[in-house]
C-alpha cells in the first residue's frame, strides 16, 4: 500500500454552500487519509493503532470546540475482558465416537465465564430456536431442554418481517437460557454457508472474544447460564443428527421453503464438550463530544450522531498486504460525522436540542462500545431522544438516494424525508430486507433502550447497486478497503451535508421523535412511552 505524508489541513478546500456553512471535500479526505493510514494498523480495539485514532478524533473535537462530557474528557473508557481459545488441541466436541477439534468442523470461542470446561450433556434440536406464536414459531413446544444443550439452525426463516426475524435470531440464546438449557450450539445451513463458506467461518475459532465489564468486574454476557456454546460445520452436523428422528439432510431439504417451521426433537446420546480459554483484561475508549442545546426547554434532550471507529487490525497477508485499513468501514462514517459537527458549529445559531457525537469502539467485536455507551450514558442528566448511525456509507459514486434503515418505525422517518427534500435527495426503502440490517449495527443498542433510531446509508438508485456489489465483492472486510478506492469526494461532502440537515431537523423540531403505534420495536422496547399514529 501507498504511504502518505500527511498534511492534513494545508490544501485549499472545495466546498458546497448551505445555510451559511461549507462542507469540505478536503477535510473529509484528510480525516479519512489519516484514519485509514497504514500507521494505524487497522484500528483494532485495544491496540496502539486504535488509540492513535481515538486521540486524533479527540483532537478534532477540541479544535472544533465540542464540550468534553466525560468529567472534562472526550474519552469514555470501556473496560473489557478478552478471552481466547488456548493455543493447544484441547478444545473440541465429541459425539458418536468422533471428535472435531476447534477450527476444523467446529468453531468454539473463548469465554471468561467458564475458562476451563469438560462436560457431557444431552442435546435437543429446537428448529430455529424461536418463540413467536404470532408468526408460527413454537420451536420449544413439547420439548424439555432443562439441563441440556439446544441445537438450532443458524439461518433466518421467512414468513415474518425481516427485521423482526433478525431480532428473534439475536435473542435466541437468551430464550434458550430462559427455557433452562445449559448450552446452545448453532447448526450451519446451506443458506448461511452461501453467505459465509465454512472455510471462512471456521477461522473465527481463533478470534479472541471481547466482553465489557460491569462495575463489579463481572463480564456482560447475554446468557451467562449457557456454559456450552459453538457452531457446527456440515460434516459435524451430519454426524450429530445421524440416528436421530430426522437427518440433517432432510431438515435442509425442508427449510428450502423459507416459511417452513421444522419441529424439534431429542437427539440420542450425549455430546462431550471440552474448552480451555486464556483470559486477560484491557480497555478502549469511546470518543464523545457535545454541542449544548440553545433552548432551555429542549437542551436536556440529545440527538446522538454515532460512527464506529474500530476495524479489524492486522491479518494474514494477502498479496503482501496485512492491514485492514477500513477506509469505507468506517473511516468514511467518522469523517462525515466530523464534517457535520463542523457545520453545526459554523451555523449562525446553535441547535435547540443538544447534539452528541460518538466515535465508538469494538463494533467489529459485537457492537460492544455502543452497548456500553447506551448502558452508561455520559449525558450528565440529559436524555438521548434520537440516534443517527453512520456505518460504512459507500462513497464511490454520485448517489441519487439514501436509505434510512428503521425510518418506518418512528416519526424519524418523516423528519428524514423533510431533510432530504432540502438536500434534493430521495429516500428509498430497504433494498435488502432479508438481511435484517436494522438490527445489525450500533444504533440497535439504543433501540433496545427504547430510543428511536436510524441507520443511514447511501442508496441503490442509478449507479448505487453496482457500486455496492463491487465494494462487497472486492473490498468489504478485506485489505483492499483503502483510501485509494475511487471515492467520489463531492458525494462525501454531500453525505455530510445530509447528516447535518437530518440532525438540524431533529434538533430543532418542537417534539422529540416517537415510535409509531404497532411498531414491533417500539412495542417491545418502549412499552410505556407515548406512541404516534402511523400516517
Amino acid at each position: 500500500m501507498k504511504k502518505y505524508v500527511l498534511a492534513m489541513l494545508a490544501s485549499a478546500m472545495v466546498c458546497a454552500p448551505v445555510a451559511g456553512q461549507t462542507f469540505s471535500e478536503d477535510r473529509i479526505k484528510a480525516d479519512m487519509r489519516f484514519l485509514a493510514h497504514d500507521l494505524l494498523e487497522g484500528r483494532n480495539t485495544g491496540t496502539r493503532g486504535y488509540d492513535l485514532a481515538a486521540e486524533y478524533v479527540a483532537s478534532r473535537y477540541l479544535a472544533l470546540g465540542l464540550t468534553p462530557p466525560v468529567s472534562g474528557s472526550y474519552f469514555q473508557q470501556v473496560p473489557f475482558v478478552l478471552s481466547s481459545i488456548k493455543a493447544s488441541p484441547d478444545s473440541f466436541i465429541s459425539f458418536g465416537g468422533k471428535t472435531w477439534r476447534n477450527g476444523e468442523e467446529v468453531v468454539l470461542s473463548g469465554t471468561s465465564v467458564y475458562p476451563d470446561q469438560s462436560e457431557d450433556h444431552e442435546v435437543v434440536f429446537v428448529g430455529y430456536g424461536f418463540d413467536a406464536p404470532q408468526y408460527g414459531f413454537k420451536d420449544y413446544a413439547g420439548l424439555d431442554v432443562r439441563g441440556k444443550i439446544v441445537a438450532f439452525l443458524t439461518s433466518l426463516p421467512g414468513g415474518a418481517p425481516s427485521d423482526v426475524v433478525a431480532e428473534l435470531g439475536d435473542k435466541r440464546t437468551e430464550l434458550a437460557q430462559s427455557k433452562g438449557a445449559i448450552g446452545a450450539i448453532g447448526i450451519s445451513t446451506p443458506q448461511t454457508l452461501k453467505q459465509l463458506p465454512w472455510e471462512q467461518w471456521k477461522q473465527y475459532g481463533a478470534v479472541p472474544r471481547l466482553r465489557w465489564l460491569h462495575a463489579d468486574g463481572t463480564p456482560n454476557v447475554v446468557a451467562p447460564g449457557l456454559r456450552v456454546g459453538g457452531s457446527l460445520g456440515p460434516k459435524a452436523a451430519e454426524e450429530l443428527f445421524a440416528g436421530s428422528a430426522k437427518t440433517i439432510d432432510k431438515i435442509y431439504a425442508q427449510i428450502e421453503d423459507p416459511k417452513a417451521r421444522p419441529k424439534g426433537f431429542a437427539i440420542p446420546g450425549k455430546l462431550h464438550f471440552e474448552r480451555h480459554s486464556a483470559v486477560d483484561k484491557m480497555s478502549s475508549p469511546n470518543v464523545v463530544g457535545l454541542i449544548p442545546g440553545s433552548d432551555p426547554k429542549l437542551a436536556d434532550e440529545v440527538v446522538l450522531f454515532m460512527a464506529h471507529l474500530d476495524h479489524d487490525g492486522i491479518v494474514k497477508p494477502v498479496n503482501g498486504d496485512s492491514i485492514m485499513n477500513g477506509a469505507m468501514d468506517n473511516a468514511s462514517g467518522v469523517a462525515t460525522m466530523l464534517e457535520a459537527a463542523q457545520a453545526f458549529l459554523d451555523a449562525p445559531a446553535r441547535p435547540r436540542r443538544s447534539i452528541m457525537f460518538a466515535a465508538v469502539t469494538a463494533e467489529e467485536d459485537g457492537l460492544l462500545g455502543s452497548e456500553y455507551l447506551a448502558k452508561h450514558p455520559v449525558t450528565n442528566g440529559k436524555k438521548v431522544v434520537a440516534v443517527v448511525n453512520l456505518d460504512m456509507p459507500i462513497l464511490t459514486y454520485d448517489f441519487k438516494d439514501l436509505i434510512a434503515f428503521g425510518a418506518e418505525h418512528s416519526t424519524m422517518g418523516p423528519a428524514v424525508e423533510r431533510a432530504l427534500q432540502t438536500a434534493g435527495v430521495a429516500l428509498s426503502p430497504d433494498p435488502m430486507p432479508e438481511e435484517g440490517l436494522f438490527t445489525r449495527s450500533d444504533h440497535y443498542n439504543f433501540v433496545k433502550e427504547g430510543i428511536p433510531s436510524i441507520f443511514l446509508a447511501t442508496g441503490w438508485a442509478g449507479p448505487g447497486k453496482a457500486a455496492f456489489d463491487t465494494f462487497f465483492a472486492n473490498n468489504y472486510h478485506q485489505v483492499s478497503d483503502e483510501v485509494d478506492l475511487p471515492i467520489d469526494w463531492k458525494a462525501a461532502a454531500r453525505f455530510a451535508r445530509i447528516n447535518y440537515e437530518i440532525g438540524r431537523e431533529l434538533a430543532n423540531a418542537d417534539s422529540a421523535p416517537l415510535w409509531y403505534e404497532g411498531s414491533y420495536f417500539g412495542d417491545k422496547f418502549a412499552k410505556g412511552a407515548t406512541k404516534a399514529k402511523r400516517p
